[in-house]
């Protein structure tokens, strides 16, 4: 089958430049300045000029060279393919990768395995680097695109090959080198695998990369998730509440460190670190403005900050309500304490607070992200939930109201007789919806750090 010239427009922005020069969906866009755009960074590179030449293949075959005066602006257009390229599959297969860990039968984009470039910057993903090639790192030096989140896990080559079962994968860490001489800014990932690349391992890791500093702006360590699906998998084991006021421990002293040396903490335990050992989230000024909240890293904290400046903003009140929040397990302890405060100026908001075990993944799965509707439905089943039900958008797919398992917030509502209203990520917004239900809580496109890429 003969491949069709440039791509596809799908919608044309109501008043922009396209709309104004008569473009149409269905059109093809072929080539800007006589370049033809392999993908959306190509497109948005080229028309960074002051005028630009564009040449367009109308529906019906003809061409049009459009001569367009654009001062830097977008032209309005979007197309069938958000990246105006195909999305790039990873080629590792990870000792601890979550989609190895899936169940069959569920919806196919569940088990994309995505590691493209272009993602980390449009989307936040982290990406292994490691079906990069020059022309790659190339490019995104020269479009000075940022910032690049790298999935590192280790920075000692023969364990990374390992870890990621690709034999490239401890050479593609040199890319890394090329970001910094370039001074493009990075952030990295460690998903931590107990006995496999802690211990000395992470002091080689963290002493490695904070060498990057200040390109390299903060590194998360975060531990596998592991679920009851691993018949044939590498043989994983989870960290205790021991293991985890170790790793701590370790991050803290490096924390100390690079701060006295260069001002930055530069290295964070997720919190679901601190909440496995039993130990108290980092203040505020240690998480360095949060760079890592979608890996999980201050979130806890944040929204405890968010909860506080909304309370002491309100007035109380006695009006009365009695309604119900579910939440993952990991956020119950949390958020049973921002109930108890907002109990102490609204008395007469009577709230159940219900953790979900999560019986699908295995209940070593704790975040509420990958809760299904179906142990939602069967664990609430029966319990007294009031006038309404919280649920946090990140139980959804981003933009839509389905969860993990394709329930709809329809079915929810149909199966457990209540309302559901999705609250916002924020702590303001978690008051406001236990105070009265939100005006539009339809779910909002969201970054939540449990499978990114395809939530």
């Amino acid at each position: 089958m003969k491949k069709e010239r440039g791509h596809r427009i799908r919608s044309v922005d109501p008043g922009s430049i396209a709309d104004e020069l008569g473009l149409e969906p269905g059109d093809r866009l072929i080539s800007i300045d006589g370049h033809d755009p392999e993908d959306i960074f190509d497109y948005e590179y080229y028309l960074e000029n002051e005028s630009v030449v564009v040449l367009v293949e109308k529906a019906d075959g003809e061409e049009w060279e459009l001569d367009i005066e654009n001062d830097y602006q977008d032209l309005g257009l979007t197309f069938e393919n958000g990246l105006m390229s195909e999305y790039r599959s990873c080629t590792n297969k990870c000792i601890f990768c979550f989609i190895d860990q899936m169940p069959p039968g569920m919806r196919d984009t569940l088990y994309f395995k995505d590691d493209d470039s272009r993602l980390s910057f449009l989307q936040g993903n982290y990406i292994t680097l490691t079906n990069m090639k020059k022309k790659d790192i190339d490019r995104i030096i020269r479009f000075k695109l940022s910032p690049i989140n790298i999935s590192v896990h280790t920075t000692n080559p023969e364990l990374r090959c390992r870890m990621l079962n690709n034999r490239f994968a401890g050479q593609s860490l040199k890319n890394i080198d090329r970001l910094y001489e370039a001074q493009t800014p990075m952030n990295a990932q460690i998903v931590l695998c107990k006995g496999i690349n802690d211990g000395d391992e992470l002091e080689r890791t963290i002493g490695d990369l904070s060498r990057y500093i200040p390109y390299m702006e903060s590194v998360s360590v975060v531990p596998v998730g592991l679920t009851k699906f691993r018949d044939g998998l590498y043989p994983l084991k989870p960290f205790t509440a021991e293991d985890a006021g170790r790793v701590i421990d370790q991050i803290e002293r490096w924390q100390k460190k690079l701060y006295a040396e260069s001002g930055t903490h530069f290295v964070h335990a997720s919190d679901e670190f601190y909440i496995l050992a039993g130990r108290e989230l980092p203040e505020e000024a240690r998480y360095d403005g949060y760079i890592q909240l979608e890996n999980g890293v201050g979130m806890v904290r944040l929204m405890t900050e968010e909860v506080h400046e909304a309370l002491a903003e309100m007035d109380g009140d006695r009006e009365a309500e009695e309604l119900s929040v579910a939440t993952g397990l990991l956020a119950e302890k949390y958020l049973r304490g921002f109930l108890k405060e907002i109990a102490e100026k609204f008395p007469n908001r009577k709230v159940h607070l219900y953790p979900i075990v999560n019986d699908f993944f295995g209940e070593m799965i704790t975040v509420s992200g990958l809760i299904t509707g179906r142990d939602l439905i069967r664990q609430l089943r029966g319990k007294p939930l009031g006038s309404r039900l919280l649920l946090p958008v990140n139980m959804f797919r981003s933009g839509e109201e389905v969860l993990l398992d394709d329930v709809t917030r329809q079915q929810v509502e149909n199966a457990l007789q209540v309302p559901v209203n999705i609250v916002k990520s924020s702590g303001q917004d978690f008051v406001a919806a236990v105070l009265a239900p939100p005006e539009d809580d339809g779910p909002a496109e969201h970054g939540a750090y449990e499978l990114p890429e395809i939530l």
